[in-house]
């Protein structure tokens, strides 16, 4: 069985905040985004619904972009239209509908998510509503799950530079209403997550290399197997793609070639590595004369929060070198190391 040492890691809460508290330092406006991951989910009332809360606690909250069936809401907020007047009215918080509309010819700037990026830039805050089949990267996915594709879309990027992205779950009164089935649903449900996930991700990551924090850590889990010849490196890696799936997380394999290797050492290895990438890993060959260090630095570069070794008592095995877990330990601070007996090659 595997044993396990659990290092402590930040803790995301406070970084998150500390995020809002740097961003509103800097006088830039905040983003929050309603992300639906089908149409007919409620996107666009529950930003409205965001809107009206605030506004009741005195924000000033004007839309600025809205679709044809909510005009009714004209009444309840004030409208106004066009990147200029929004800039010259500058509220507090702007509600913007269908982000991925395109705005009309000769306009300042061509597409609303730019609109959006204008309005962030001058310090107002935007609460916007968008559907995944509009995200550029995710409309390959959707189209297969869905068979249809939209005709605007916003860049990723864009989304992943958002605050805030709250998904919105078909209500259950509308499940066997809804136009596509519970599999494509749930299938379309696990992309916007893993999405929403990325968001958070990279508010981390930008957090912490501006703040030069270099602990592994991760809303999602990335997770390294070390490869080597030996026979439980199958078990590793099936035990790694089991974690990542459970987790919506990543999985990785490396292997570091210090030295030349007898030829049925390599051929076990190559295939360890073959079944690593049946498993759908990222594989990775490294060289270097520490295998260590080479692990270590690489594992940091790729935010790695699971790493997975072997171990073997057999005296003069070199590719760990003296004392090996010891110092792989020490060195992977801020990473959750598991380490497994390691048998002779299979």
């Amino acid at each position: 069985m595997a044993s396990r040492i659990d290092p402590c890691r930040p803790n995301p809460d406070e970084l998150l905040r500390r995020i809002e508290t740097q961003e509103v330092r800097d006088g830039r406006g905040r983003l929050k985004i309603f992300l639906g991951y089908a149409p007919r989910v409620g996107k666009s009332a529950r930003m409205f619904d965001e809107g009206r809360r605030r506004k009741a606690r005195g924000q000033d909250v004007v839309v600025g972009s809205i679709q044809q069936n909510f005009e009714y809401l004209a009444g309840e907020f004030e409208i106004v239209e066009g990147i200029d007047a929004l800039l010259a009215r500058h509220p507090h918080v702007c509600l913007i509908d269908e982000l991925a509309k395109d705005n009309p010819q000769g306009s300042r700037n061509a597409h609303r998510w730019q609109d959006v990026e204008e309005l962030r830039d001058h310090g107002i805050n935007v609460v916007a509503a968008i559907n995944l089949q509009h995200i550029a990267e995710q409309q390959d996915a959707v189209e297969r799950i869905t068979s249809r594709r939209a005709a605007s879309c916003v860049p990723q990027h864009f989304i992943e530079s958002a605050d805030e992205i709250v998904i919105v779950d078909v209500p259950p009164e509308q499940l066997t209403q809804h136009p596509l089935t519970a599999g494509q649903l749930s299938d379309l449900r696990e992309i916007a997550l893993l999405l929403a996930a990325q968001v958070v991700e990279q508010q981390l990551q930008r957090y912490m290399d501006a703040h030069n924090i270099t602990q592994s850590w991760g809303t999602q889990e990335r997770i390294l197997v070390c490869v080597t010849a030996r026979g439980t490196a199958r078990d590793m890696l099936s035990s790694g793609a089991r974690s990542a799936e459970r987790f919506h997380g990543q999985l990785l394999a490396v292997t570091v070639k210090s030295g030349d290797l007898h030829r049925e050492d390599d051929e076990r290895l190559e295939g360890n590595l073959d079944y690593a990438r049946k498993l759908g890993a990222e594989v990775h060959v490294l060289e270097g004369r520490d295998p260590i260090a080479e692990i270590v630095a690489f594992a940091r570069d790729q935010r790695i929060t699971q790493l997975f070794i072997g171990h073997t008592q057999r005296k003069g095995w070199k590719f760990w070198g003296q004392s090996p877990v010891d110092r792989l330990i020490r060195a992977a601070e801020g990473m959750d190391v598991r380490i497994f007996p390691q048998t002779q090659a299979a």
